[in-house]
């Protein structure tokens, strides 16, 4: 794969997408609701950003988890592409930064070629908050406390398949 030189340039286009609305969230800070009843499987929008290698990613990750340990604020906007590429989301255009994690989620994000996209898992109603499984690893499941309130909520953002490891951990604490 080709590394992809940033140009904000069409960045406004791509980040809108008819089908949301951002508004303060129960779950945390600023979310991303349907704006209008979205039917399954529909591609809401594209998680947007720069792409970067693992290297750069590893050094902008420590910065953004500095950062959000002295602000309070969101920690890292990185998304994994692929083993080589990784798209640094944390820009205030890239409205899909803002989808909260959930434990039971109604969206999932799908890789396509270079880019990522957020699709409905199942018919949404308007006003609904979009959710994603952020798919953390269960080994660093402190760093992770989960506020999303559902009913499956297992109290970290972990990937469902890391779910068992997790349950392990945590018996090895009690």
């Amino acid at each position: 794969m080709r590394q992809i030189e940033f140009d904000p340039s069409n960045i406004e286009d791509r980040s809108f997408s008819e089908w949301i609305e951002v508004r303060d969230s129960g779950i945390h800070g600023s979310g991303v609701f349907a704006a209008k009843d979205t039917p399954k499987e529909t591609r809401i929008m594209e998680y947007l950003g720069e792409h970067i290698d693992k290297e750069e990613s590893e050094k902008r990750a420590w910065a953004q988890i500095d950062v959000a340990k002295e602000t309070g604020g969101a920690s890292v906007y990185i998304f994994t592409l692929d083993e080589e590429w990784d798209i640094d989301g944390n820009f205030e255009w890239n409205t899909a930064r803002l989808i909260n994690h959930s434990c039971n989620p109604n969206c999932e994000t799908w890789i396509e070629e270079d880019q990522i996209f957020v699709y409905a898992l199942r018919d949404l109603k308007k006003g609904e908050e979009l959710t994603f499984n952020y798919g953390f690893e269960a080994d660093t499941y402190e760093d992770h406390p989960c506020r999303c309130g559902s009913e499956k909520c297992v109290g970290y953002i972990v990937a469902k398949e890391e779910w068992p490891k997790l349950k392990e951990l945590l018996n090895e604490v009690i």
